[in-house]
């Protein structure tokens, strides 16, 4: 089954389309979504966040604990039923880089470069949050090679909104 990465705009026409078990919202603390209509709330995880890749006074920036939360979270979605949603506002950063880190967590053995080029085609506009990948990477004990993964995919070309898309959560 598969991660959907959407941006906040087409939200609603994802879960629509594509009845998702699981909903994970990665948005600034002060923009973050109550649970869609209709959507369980036990199936959605709400991360406040900003889309930072260091601390910064005055916002939230990604940090191991909600990388685990996050992580945690996504343990418990079964795969072979249903897809997941990541969302946040753009689609692009937040998102990406959490829908890389599921993948990797769901690939243990897979080539995190081989992961990362599968985005990378699917998806133009993908630009993973480097901090998440990061602490991603430590916490899956993938020495590094997450980040040098998504360095590898190098830019978006400066998108400010991306594209729904489907990453395969296991390989």
């Amino acid at each position: 089954m598969v991660l959907i990465v959407t941006p906040l705009s087409r939200l609603r026409e994802v879960i629509a389309a594509r009845q998702p078990s699981h909903l994970i919202t990665l948005m600034s603390p002060e923009e973050l979504i109550p649970t869609p209509t209709g959507f369980p709330a036990e199936r959605h995880l709400r991360v406040g966040v900003h889309d930072i890749e260091a601390p910064m006074s005055g916002l939230v920036a990604p940090d191991a604990a909600m990388v685990e939360r996050v992580l945690a979270f996504a343990r418990v979605w079964d795969d072979a039923a249903s897809p997941m949603v990541v969302h946040c506002w753009a689609g692009i950063s937040r998102s990406t880089a959490t829908a890389f880190a599921i993948a990797c967590e769901r690939n243990p053995h897979a080539d995190e470069l081989e992961i990362a080029m599968a985005m990378r085609r699917v998806s133009a506009t993908a630009f993973p949050n480097r901090r998440i990948v990061a602490l991603a990477d430590d916490i899956l004990d993938r020495r590094g090679r997450m980040l040098e993964a998504v360095e590898a995919m190098g830019g978006n070309g400066f998108a400010v909104e991306g594209v729904p898309f489907d990453l395969a959560a296991r390989r």
